[in-house]
Formats: structure tokens, C-alpha cells, sequence
């Protein structure tokens, strides 16, 4: 791989149980990144940055899924101070990144587009479920805690934890680029 660091992210977002109340829209309450040295294959920094949602309240079935309440969220910095937190403290703009499915990458394009927030990324991302379930040989999509157990890796932190699940996502893009299966290598 050419470019040494990967921004691995996963990311949170204002959930209910069942319709999204009058008014409101999934807005990403966490930006869990874990940067990846895709040389030494060593997950170099952790970290989760708690996103205050201007649109929408956390609902108590977010909060089961999450375990992040109103009041923490509530305490974090605004979607466009994350977006410029990624573009310059982590070259979110010019580095290669990666996350579990497409979710995360559609809910920022969602997010920027209703909000007009430059879009933080650079165009190279790949989509870590997709590269997985290919270097099987199989159309089936694996969830993350599937895949780690599939590959006798612990699942680490508290899951539905974006700074855990990017942490446990760069450990599973880790082992695919070890076994020459991560597309690029």
C-alpha cells in the first residue's frame, strides 16, 4: 500500500426504535477513528469524538444501543467542528480511510448535504464489509462482531462504541492486509 496511514472510522448516530420523530433526522452523535499503519500493520492512535446533534435528539433506545446519553453528546463539539477536527487533525481530506459497510461514509454525505458542511474525506474509501466477505469468496456480509469471531480476533471495548468499533474494524483491515487481501495491497 502506498500510503502508510488509513483513517479507520465508525460512526454513531441519533436512533429511535421506531419512526424518526416529526422534525428530526439521523445526525452522527460519535466519530470513532483509529488510525492504522498499514506498514507495521499497528493501530497507532484511538480516539472518539462526541458529536452534539443540532436536529435531533437521542432517544432512550439510542442510548441502549450506545450507551451514550443526551447529556454527553450534548457536551460535544458541532458536526462542523468534527469535520474540520478530521480534515486537520487526522488529513481526513488527503488520507485513505475505511470503515465497516457504507454506512458511515453515506450518513457524512447525508449529514454535509443537509447541513452544508464540507464533506470531510478525500475520494479514496473502501468499504472493509465488502473487501472481508471478497477475501472469502463469499457474497454474504458479515457484521463486525462476526467477522472478528470468524477470525479468532477478541472483540475489544463496548460494542456500538465508535472509537471500539474503529479500533476492532483496523484490527480485522490489519489481518486481511497480513494475508495480502485488503484491496491495493
Amino acid at each position: 500500500m502506498n500510503n502508510r496511514l488509513v483513517n479507520v472510522v465508525d460512526v454513531e448516530a441519533t436512533c429511535w426504535e421506531k419512526a424518526t420523530p416529526p422534525g428530526q433526522f439521523s445526525e452522527i452523535i460519535e466519530i470513532g477513528l483509529c488510525v492504522l499503519d498499514a506498514r507495521t500493520l499497528e493501530r497507532v492512535e484511538k480516539h472518539s469524538i462526541l458529536v452534539r446533534p443540532e436536529h435531533s435528539t437521542v432517544s432512550e433506545f439510542c442510548t441502549r444501543l450506545t450507551t451514550l446519553t443526551a447529556e454527553q453528546v450534548g457536551a460535544g463539539i458541532s458536526f462542523s467542528e468534527a469535520c474540520a477536527l478530521l480534515r486537520t487533525e487526522f488529513q481526513a481530506d488527503s488520507r485513505p480511510w475505511a470503515s465497516w459497510g457504507d454506512y458511515d461514509r453515506k450518513q457524512f454525505e447525508r449529514q454535509c448535504a443537509a447541513t452544508g458542511v464540507a464533506y470531510p474525506f478525500g475520494a479514496v474509501h473502501t468499504n472493509a464489509k465488502l473487501a472481508f466477505s471478497r477475501a472469502r469468496g463469499t457474497e454474504r456480509r458479515f457484521g463486525m462482531a462476526g467477522a472478528l469471531r470468524m477470525t479468532g480476533l477478541p472483540l475489544e471495548g463496548t460494542h456500538h462504541r465508535g472509537g471500539d468499533d474503529a479500533w476492532n474494524i483496523a484490527a480485522l483491515i490489519a489481518d486481511m492486509m497480513k494475508e495480502n487481501a485488503w484491496p491495493g495491497d
